[in-house]
């Protein structure tokens, strides 16, 4: 037999501590493990802290922890003082 996922759209907010928080109940009954998706709306714009979280954890980027990836020193280049 297949797997079949089905999809159900619904509306929330994502409250102060980070939860997702639906308008409406859901039209099936639980317990149940549920994959979620999160579109923002166009005019949300993630910082720069979200981007970096999301690239730090994306497993795209696993290679660059492996050993011969590691080049540099403390030594190589200058340092970089941020004037703002």
């Amino acid at each position: 037999m297949e797997n079949v996922e089905k999809a159900i759209e619904a509306a929330g907010t994502i409250d102060a501590e980070r939860k997702l928080v639906l308008d409406e109940p859901l039209p099936i009954i639980g317990p149940m493990r549920v994959r979620v998706i999160i579109l923002l709306p166009e005019d949300t714009e993630v910082g720069e802290k979200e981007w970096l979280q999301a690239a730090s954890t994306n497993p795209a980027f696993n290679f660059l922890k492996e050993p011969e990836e590691d080049i540099y020193t403390l030594e190589d280049g200058r340092p970089f003082y941020d004037q703002r």
